[in-house]
Formats: structure tokens, C-alpha cells, sequence
């Protein structure tokens, strides 16, 4: 059996495809991930035995980017992605019984319909509920498109959010659609989602809250929506979670030994264009606390401006086994980070970025396990007021009591639902 993963995004749409890849493997399926060209996902991916295809340009170029894509380049850009997964997503899936498609959601469209004109099984995949469309929640608005202030029905917003998409990104997927053979599609982003996506977070960090008369339970079918109510039957995996068996450095244990749990500063796969000033107050911040640091490089490149022996800067590293040995979690607030963190029983101080960052501090607030940061350029005294909350025994207490609700097991759950059904499928008809 053979299964196509493709994705295009940042590290964190990448790192659950490799958690599902070796669940898949391990269940017999043979497997490959269409991912951007970055080195680090290639060597992530083969870390753990996966073939990737690339496909499109560097993610990390485009993030890094000295400035952010304008509401004029989005669908320039969706064009470009768009075509690049017909030409290399085509020839990925020859062969393969399913595609799993998530992502930026022009990538995803091309990847389905890749799938539509090969004939094969397709799921679509999200790691954060908000681009399903809900009552209970407003969308997520995009570059140069805000939604007018005045309005405040979270179901007229989402029917500005589906004309957003069409507008950014319809035209490039019809294009290319209808060159490669296929019809049009009136709406791209019910086209993405489909009846039945997945939602790949666990349930205890990231609920989704089904609307009465909805499909009931998570994985199964449920019964037909109430007239007026959104009728997304969202099967909820649990998030896809690779478990990482690498040793830390052993320079970084002794660091670790050498004296009380430090801080980690991370910011993952975001540019925080004015790194150094970020760096330079973080550490200030935690020292502040009477705290050493790990800070990590990630893509804004952040390093350590003194020579001080109370900091520590590390690139690639095993999070979780890391993040259990610190007294606090600074980062960005991506589902990956959020996620590995509540999972290591690590307190969290969310600087939300952008997109669906603020959604998860939120959610490390609610839970109790965290600070929520109030905007996205710290100073010294905002963050080391939040540190002080965070370092609070009473958040660390809770911080480890959410650790033991989190499922460990999403990505075998998902491989089980891709595989069993084509098994079944393969079974009735050698019957």
C-alpha cells in the first residue's frame, strides 16, 4: 500500500507528516511526503526513513523574507504553488492508493485535485481548527483583506472569508484545473475542507466544539446537520506527534546540570526580523528572574550577545526531551511548540506572531498553563512580568496535571483510519 503526505508551509506542517509517515510504515505502508525544498525538512524526513519530494521553493526563503507577502503577491504566489503541485504531486501519486493533503491552502487545493484527476482516495488535514468554518469563532482574516468592523455575525464572516479565498486563490486553481482536464470549482475553500477533514490537534488543547444537530462523534459519521448550522463532520485524530529517541547534546546536559532549570527562548520557524533586539531582551528578561537561558537559533537566527556562562544556544534538539528539564517555555506559539511543550509539562509564555499563534496562547491561558504575552514585540519588562507568572508554582502544578491528559497516540490513529478502509475496500473485492 502506498501512501503521498504533501504539504507546503513552515516546519510545523512538516513535522506531524513525518510523526504519521513512520506510524505508517510501521503498519506496512510504503511512504513519501512532498514537502518545500528546505534542507532541514529533508534531513528531518530522512531522519526517520522517509523519501521527500520537493516541491515549489524554499519555505524558509519565502518566511524570511525581508518584508511579508502583500495582498497583490498572494495570488501570484497561489499560481505558482498551485502549478508546481500539478507537475510534482502528479507524478508522486502515481501509484499510491491515498493523499493526504494540509498546508497553505492554494497548495492543498492543487494537491487534491491532483488526487480527483488520478482517481485516489484523498483526506484533507488541518493542524488548527481555525480554517474550519465554525459559529462559535470568526475566521482568520488575510493580508490586506480585514473584515469590516461592523460586522460581528461569525456566519456572515465566514461567507466573506470563503469570497476572500476565491478571490486570492480561484483563479489560479481554475486555471490549472481546467488545463489538466478538470472542472472548475465555485468554492475553493469548501473544496479543501470537504464534508468529513481532520482536524490533527488533541482534544484537550485544541476542543472543537460541534454545534447541535452537527455530527456528533469525532471519527465517526454523525447525524445530518440542523438547517442554518455548519454540517462539518471534523474527525479530531489527536495531534501527530514523532517521538524523538535523540540523546541531547552533551554539552547541553551539562549546562542543564550545571545549575537550576533555565528558560527556553524559541521562535521556531518565525523571522522576528529584529532578532538581535529580541535575543538581547529575552535574555534580559530571564535574567531578570534570576533564571539562566537556552535560547534557540531557529529561522530568525537568534544568538547570544555576551559570553556570559548563563546562557546556552542550541540549533536542532530534541524539544521534548529539552522542554522537560527547563522551568519555562518562551516561543512563538505554533501548534508543534504549543503542543510539545503541555506535553513535556513545561509552563509557557506565548509571543504570538501571527495566523493561528494567538489562538494557541489563548488556549495556554485558558488552560492555566501559561501567559498569554499582550502583542508581539516583547520588552524587557512585559516579558519578564509574564516569566514571573509562568515560573509561579501554581502554573508549573498545572502544567504538569494538563501533561498527563495529552494523547500520545494521534499519528497511530490517523494511519489506522487511512489504511483500514482501503484494506477493507482490497478485501471485499478478492471476497
Amino acid at each position: 500500500m502506498r501512501v503521498l503526505l504533501s504539504t507546503y508551509g513552515s516546519r510545523g506542517d512538516v513535522e506531524p507528516l513525518a510523526g504519521l509517515a513512520v506510524q505508517l510504515r510501521a503498519l506496512g505502508a510504503e511512504v513519501r511526503v512532498c514537502a518545500p525544498p528546505d534542507e532541514d525538512f529533508a534531513q528531518r524526513l530522512s531522519g526517520v526513513g522517509v523519501s521527500m519530494v520537493p516541491v515549489g521553493p524554499s519555505a524558509r526563503a519565502l518566511t524570511t523574507a525581508a518584508a511579508p507577502p502583500s495582498a497583490s503577491d498572494l495570488p501570484r504566489r497561489a499560481a505558482e504553488l498551485i502549478a508546481g503541485q500539478f507537475e510534482v504531486v502528479t507524478a508522486a501519486a502515481e501509484g499510491c492508493d491515498v493523499l493526504v493533503a494540509t498546508g497553505m491552502m492554494p497548495a492543498a487545493a492543487g494537491a487534491l485535485s491532483v488526487a480527483e484527476k488520478l482517481g485516489i482516495r484523498s483526506v484533507s488535514v488541518t493542524f488548527q481548527q481555525l480554517t474550519l468554518p465554525s459559529p462559535h469563532r470568526r475566521p482568520l482574516a488575510y493580508p490586506g483583506r480585514p473584515f469590516p468592523p461592523e460586522v460581528t455575525d461569525n456566519r456572515v464572516l465566514w461567507d466573506m472569508d470563503a469570497q476572500s479565498i476565491n478571490a486570492l486563490f480561484g483563479e489560479a486553481l481554475n486555471t490549472n484545473r481546467v488545463a489538466h482536464g478538470l472542472p472548475p470549482v465555485d468554492d475553493v475553500r469548501d473544496y479543501v475542507i470537504g464534508d468529513r477533514p481532520w482536524l490533527a490537534t488533541d482534544p484537550v488543547l485544541d476542543p472543537w466544539q460541534k454545534t447541535p444537530g452537527t455530527p456528533g462523534t469525532p471519527g465517526t459519521p454523525g447525524t445530518p446537520g440542523t438547517p442554518g448550522t455548519p454540517d462539518l463532520d471534523v474527525v479530531q485524530t489527536g495531534a501527530w506527534i514523532l517521538s524523538d529517541a535523540n540523546p541531547l547534546p552533551a554539552e547541553l546536559i551539562a549546562f542543564l546540570d550545571a545549575g537550576t532549570p533555565p528558560v527556553y527562548v524559541g521562535f521556531g520557524s518565525m523571522p522576528m526580523h529584529a532578532s538581535r533586539d529580541v535575543a538581547e531582551v529575552a535574555v534580559e528578561a530571564v535574567r531578570a528572574q534570576g533564571r539562566r537561558a537556552v535560547v534557540a537559533r531557529g529561522w530568525a537566527g537568534l544568538a547570544l550577545l555576551d559570553g556570559r556562562d548563563d546562557c546556552f544556544i542550541v540549533g536542532e534538539v530534541n524539544q521534548h526531551a529539552l522542554f522537560a528539564r527547563v522551568a519555562a517555555v518562551v516561543h512563538h506559539g505554533g501548534a508543534g511548540t504549543t503542543t510539545t511543550a503541555t506535553r513535556a509539562g513545561a509552563a509557557q509564555v506565548v509571543v504570538a506572531q501571527a495566523t493561528d499563534q494567538p489562538y494557541w496562547a489563548g488556549r495556554v491561558a485558558d488552560l492555566g498553563i501559561g501567559v498569554a504575552h499582550d502583542g508581539p514585540v516583547p520588552t524587557v519588562e512585559s516579558l519578564s512580568a509574564a516569566l514571573a507568572t509562568a515560573l509561579a508554582p501554581e502554573t508549573r502544578a498545572r502544567a504538569t496535571a494538563v501533561a498527563g491528559t495529552i494523547r500520545p497516540d494521534g499519528a497511530t490513529v490517523a494511519a489506522h483510519l487511512l489504511l483500514d478502509p482501503v484494506r477493507r475496500e482490497r478485501a471485499s473485492m478478492s471476497a
